[in-house]
């Protein structure tokens, strides 16, 4: 990374499994992303880190979000940010293993930029990776 690259933007995964966990960490190694990776167990704990103002850490602009979580789940969280001025414009990618119709409609209607299907083979898992990468590299955002 040269010196005139701005600083990676930082992405928050929202993901109860630690096996999944892995599995991204490992995508996103695969993929040469050194974006800085911050991990939430549920929507709650998401919430927090999102409105957090303890810290200097640039706050996340994607967010992977699982759906099926424990305490808070994906959906729930959506509607939450999608509510409130200072979070509405996140991207927010589903990484899921729901393949529930009723679930991307509502997803959908709650503005994601991406519903990814789960279990992918680790290759195709990657692979989504390797798009996603490109997403979020081609899109310009405001300061």
């Amino acid at each position: 990374m040269s010196i005139s690259n701005p600083i990676p933007m930082t992405i928050l995964l929202v993901e109860d499994d630690e096996v999944d966990i892995m599995n991204v960490k490992r995508a996103f190694k695969k993929n040469n992303i050194s974006n800085p990776l911050v991990i939430a167990h549920n929507g709650l704990e998401a919430l927090e880190i999102l409105r957090s103002t303890a810290t200097d850490a640039p706050k996340p602009r994607i967010v992977l979000l699982d759906l099926n979580m424990p305490r808070m789940g994906g959906i729930e969280f959506l509607k939450e940010i999608r509510q409130d001025a200072e979070l509405s414009s996140l991207s927010v990618f589903i990484m899921t293993t729901s393949n529930e119709d009723s679930d991307k409609i509502e997803a959908f209607n709650l503005n994601v930029a991406g519903y990814i299907l789960k279990p992918l083979s680790m290759d195709r898992f990657i692979a989504a990776v390797s798009t996603l990468k490109s997403y979020w590299t081609l899109c310009e955002y405001p300061e």
